[in-house]
């Protein structure tokens, strides 16, 4: 069922790649209808589990249907270390100009949240960040390899903006450079992401009085619970109409975020000199010249007040080493910022 401009239906597939157990699945979403999507069989991980297959078999559609595709990985805090590498998984050897400019090509999103917990940063990567350990999955993958610390850089989002800025100095391509979205991976069939309205990710987590001990996975190393599901999570599209086109054409060119449940309203604008982009935009540096933000956002009519806005940048410093900072820019109350630019909690979330 497609009705444009009132209900909008997304084709799409998902690619299961899961080496060793580690995670690389990645969502595809298609900007055309049936009657190119049908021409060409999905890929599928059972033919490779190598994202540079798919994103050869990616190209090969849209040469031979005239059709558009994208890519958008999945949370990678099951991968162990493989989503966003330096060393390529299948060859052994560094990435390649080749591969960071396919990879930038076909991935413009990444998922950040979903039921298997938070994919944007870890409190062993954001050390100064007091809302890092929000839905931590870290204990292994899916064939119990457990975690090791040295694995987390390579599986969340943040991390991988700023290597991204590092490989861009020595391949010419970010690639790493992606807007971000939220999904549930349910398996129910149910977009059922809100905290009071969550039917778990399995069928045999739907509500019942005992489901919160129900076993999702139990592999050598670990289990996981039913409690430990995360009601998550939800993407926000800038599109200009309610249609596979614009919503897709909103995708590719980043102007997406993500929300864990609740449908808070966000809009983000950057300017420098005489430039200005939304959400997901690039500015061309203008020599020492600081950038200005917009930023808008409305709570979820339904849902909690909003704490605050922060805005988290990323960048490699004079010595070639990442850094982050996170500022807090407005926030509710009548609190005020600490000397080191700290806000105290509001105690009401």
């Amino acid at each position: 069922f497609n009705d444009p401009g009132r209900f909008t239906a997304m084709i799409g597939f998902e690619w299961t790649s899961s080496p060793g157990g580690s995670n690389l699945h990645r969502n595809i979403f298609y900007r055309d209808g049936a009657r190119l999507a049908q021409k060409l069989l999905p890929f599928t991980s059972s033919e490779s589990d190598n994202p540079e297959d798919l994103w050869r078999w990616m190209g090969r559609y849209e040469r031979e249907t005239g059709g558009r595709m994208l890519a958008a990985a999945h949370n990678g805090n099951i991968s162990n270390g493989l989503m966003f590498p330096e060393i390529n998984p299948d060859t052994g050897e560094p990435l390649t100009a080749d591969y960071a400019k396919t990879r930038a090509r076909w991935e413009p999103l990444y998922e950040v949240t979903q039921i298997k917990g938070d994919g944007e940063t870890h409190r062993l990567l954001s050390k100064n960040d007091e809302f890092a350990d929000y839905e931590t999955w870290d204990k292994g993958n899916f064939e119990g390899v457990l975690k090791q610390s040295g694995m987390l850089q390579y599986e969340y989002a943040r991390a991988a903006l700023t290597r991204g800025l590092q490989l861009e100095k020595s391949l010419g391509t970010n690639p790493f450079q992606f807007g971000m979205i939220g999904a549930t991976d349910a398996h129910t069939s149910l977009a059922t992401a809100s905290e009071d309205n969550f039917f778990g990710k399995m069928t045999y987590m739907e509500p019942r009085k005992d489901r919160w001990n129900g076993v999702l996975g139990d592999v050598a190393g670990y289990k996981i619970l039913g409690w430990e599901m995360a009601a998550s999570g939800y993407t926000a599209v800038w599109a200009e109409k309610n249609t596979r086109e614009a919503i897709f054409d909103a995708m590719a060119r980043r102007e997406t975020y993500a929300t864990t449940g609740p449908r808070i309203m966000v809009k983000f604008i950057a300017e420098l000199g005489d430039q200005r982009v939304p959400m997901g935009g690039e500015l061309a540096r203008d020599g020492s010249a600081a950038p200005a933000f917009l930023i808008e956002a409305l709570k979820d009519p339904l849902g909690a007040n909003l704490d605050r806005i922060q805005v988290v940048k990323g960048w490699i410093n004079a010595q070639g080493v990442t850094q982050e900072k996170i500022f807090n820019v407005k926030w509710s109350g009548q609190r005020r910022l600490d000397a080191a630019g700290n806000l105290a909690a509001v105690g009401s979330t």
